[in-house]
């Protein structure tokens, strides 16, 4: 027989940036708190509302399994006092012993039969262990309690196969009862087991799913709009925050004043979705429309206008603010506001952000140059990039950096190039994030990151593990997409010299070489992450890079692929195979010999067709490779490579290595040294697996 937990803590309202992962760590703890006395769920599911967080645990056997256990005692014949000791430890006689042979000898057992106990006394034990411990980013305590939780807890729900569980905590017993929505349904209520409990909240005016609460107000969301001829902007972000706000979800809509609609689309959405957690609407050609959604935890009985009346008049003083943000704004040039940047520490060892403006400005120039671009654009745009972070209105929304820098820059009469690099200079932020396509915008954005790179590398300030405080990991990443994405011909070693250069006059810094080249190592590391999700295996990576630390992205990529296709290729995979018994073959030899057999062979001392056969094609196939390596055709080098895979194959099924001729033998040698170097010349193919 099994039985269901049912285990809910009911709260003060919980911050929603914190549900999911409480849920999911109430899950983990008490399942690793069961798993650990022998009691494993078949199913389990975790919900978290803004008022309760609820675990069901299915499958759970009625009692832990009996256990026998062998306890070894004293060896017969060993002085009766360790004999009484182990007695008295277990409270047995001596009647209660047997007696078994050993690999060490003939020693006295004591089997011991240990019943499994009531799952329900062990989840009492393990909840009651969980909940003092339990990892909140914040929590509190309330009244003289000493116990701690996210907000002051109200009750507890604890039911095993239908029964309450004696868990206490934080001066709350719990019991079989729950309560609905604070608002429309608040009085307690009695449930039986989960089907139960889901069933009466939602009588109750409660949705437990955060995923059903976000598909509710998802698909409102998008009918309101579309019978307004609109639609919903996209955001997942703001849809998965709002889900953790409400427990019954109730969608409406209102109206933005038309005063507000010239401030910049990028301001109202973002004061609506920062302030007020609203729902910007667009219209048909895509521009922002003048309404907002707005998700209610009410059920109105108006149809919701005084809901929207009070949404409408709130949103009003905010965007009275924005306006004269942006009005206020404008009576300064951007440039302007580039020597009050001198005022803004980037970092404590690097300067302020001005001392980082003057950097970028001088890189996007020198990389502007090596792509084709416009440098006295790029320079311009860099020395503008980050005037914004002076202004009223990023000083109150910070993710509108940049954005609002481009808005300025065209009221000012700045080039279109210029101001849409700076709008795009932090990009790509994220995987999701749009790369820079334009040569301008391109150089700017890869100049402000390796600035930050070298920078923080120079200082010793790398990531180290999950801790990367200046998100340099994401830096890098940027930095790989711009150069991929753009097919960007460019030595990253020298841009990051070049970029160390800059900081002359910074005191203490590491030197260039060992910061460009670790840099190096580190954009390779974070390759591995990139291409993982093209089905691109990191040894393959790791082997090609080791051959030659290439730090043109576009090249290594065409490298990698050239050799994930030859490994997919039946002949790849069986010279790789031959390519380890050759090389396993003369490092035995070399060690036994204290020598080494990289000469070239010695046509002469060729005795067997097959061996003949396999010079031959190495002849022909080691300078194709190389002449195909030099013009950057990676896939005819790997065809020029293939071509060795039937002669190699010939050459084990025939020859002899350790022939009794001693001269013979170095000569075979020779030749299987010959095929290691061969492929060693694309990559290191000991670092692949499989």
């Amino acid at each position: 027989m099994s039985g269901q937990l049912l285990l809910e803590l009911l709260s003060e309202e919980i911050p929603a940036r914190m549900q999911a992962r409480a849920a999911e760590d109430l899950a983990r703890l008490v399942v690793e708190a069961l798993e650990a006395q022998g009691l494993e769920p078949a199913r389990t599911r975790a919900f978290a509302t803004p008022r309760r967080l609820a675990l069901v645990l299915d499958g759970l056997p009625e009692a832990q399994p009996d256990v026998s256990e062998e306890r070894r005692g004293p060896k017969v014949g060993a002085p009766q006092q360790a004999l009484d000791g182990f007695l008295k430890a277990n409270g047995v006689t001596l009647a209660d012993l047997a007696e078994r042979d050993t690999p060490k000898g003939r020693f006295y057992f004591l089997d011991v039969e240990k019943k499994g106990r009531a799952t329900a006394e062990v989840l009492a034990e393990a909840i009651a262990d969980v909940l003092p411990r339990f990892p909140w980013p914040k929590s509190m305590r309330w009244g003289d309690r000493s116990e701690r939780w996210v907000r002051p807890l109200e009750s507890i729900l604890c039911l095993f196969a239908g029964k309450v569980v004696p868990v206490a905590f934080a001066g709350r017993d719990a019991g079989d009862t729950t309560k609905g929505h604070r608002f429309l349904s608040p009085a307690p209520f009695a449930v039986k087991d989960f089907d139960d409990y889901v069933a009466k909240l939602e009588a109750a005016k409660v949705i437990l799913d955060p995923a059903k609460r976000r598909d509710i107000i998802a698909r409102e969301a998008d009918a309101i709009a579309a019978d307004a001829g609109l639609q919903v902007l996209p955001d997942a972000g703001l849809l998965a925050e709002v889900a953790g706000l409400v427990e019954w979800p109730v969608v409406l809509k209102g109206g933005i004043d038309d005063a507000f609609m010239s401030v910049p689309r990028e301001v109202l959405s973002t004061s609506m979705r920062t302030h007020q957690k609203y729902f910007s609407l667009t219209d048909a050609k895509g521009g922002l429309a003048p309404g907002f959604l707005v998700v209610a935890n009410m059920q109105p009985t108006d149809g919701g206008k005084r809901i929207v009346a009070g949404n409408e008049r709130v949103l009003r003083a905010r965007l009275s603010d924005a306006r004269f943000f942006w009005d206020t704004d404008r009576e300064a040039k951007l440039d302007s506001r580039v020597a009050a940047l001198g005022d803004r520490i980037f970092h404590a060892a690097l300067g302020s952000v001005e001392a980082k403006v003057g950097r970028i400005a001088a890189l996007s120039a020198e990389i502007a140059r090596a792509i084709g671009a416009d440098a006295a654009k790029a320079e311009r745009a860099a020395r503008l990039a980050k005037a914004d972070l002076s202004t009223a209105m990023v000083g109150e929304f910070p993710e509108l950096q940049g954005v609002m820098g481009r808005y300025y820059a065209l009221h000012d009469g700045e080039d279109a190039e210029v101001a849409d690099a700076i709008a795009q200079h932090y990009a790509p932020q994220g995987p999701s994030d749009a790369c820079p396509t334009t040569p301008v915008s391109v150089a700017v954005a890869l100049a402000d990151k390796i600035d930050s790179l070298v920078g923080f590398f120079a200082i010793d300030e790398k990531p180290t593990g999950s801790r990367d405080p200046y998100a340099l990991r994401r830096a890098a990443l940027g930095l790989i997409r711009l150069v991929q994405e753009n097919r960007l011909r460019v030595g990253l070693k020298g841009l990051f010299l070049a970029a160390h250069a800059r900081y002359a006059g910074v005191a203490n810094l590491r030197p260039a070489e060992v910061v460009a080249d670790e840099l190096v190592d580190f954009l390779a590391d974070r390759l591995k992450v990139h291409w993982r999700e093209e089905g691109v295996g990191h040894d393959v990576i790791a082997a090609v890079f080791a051959r030659d630390k290439d730090d043109d992205v576009v090249r290594f990529r065409a490298r990698v692929a050239a050799l994930g296709d030859f490994l997919k290729a039946e002949d790849g995979r069986n010279l790789l195979i031959a390519y380890r018994r050759a090389a396993n073959i003369v490092r035995i030899e070399e060690k036994k010999d204290g020598a080494r057999f990289d000469a070239a062979p010695d046509a002469t001392l060729l005795a067997t067709p097959e061996e003949t056969a396999l010079h031959a094609a190495l002849e022909r196939a080691v300078p194709a490779s190389a002449r195909a390596l030099a013009a950057e055709d990676f896939g005819g080098a790997m065809a020029a490579l293939a071509t060795l895979r039937a002669p190699v194959d010939a050459f084990f099924d025939k020859v002899t290595v350790n022939s009794e001729d001693p001269k013979q033998r170095d000569n075979r040698l020779r030749i299987l040294s010959r095929i290691g170097a061969a492929m060693e010349s694309v990559a290191d193919f000991s670092r692949l697996e499989g």
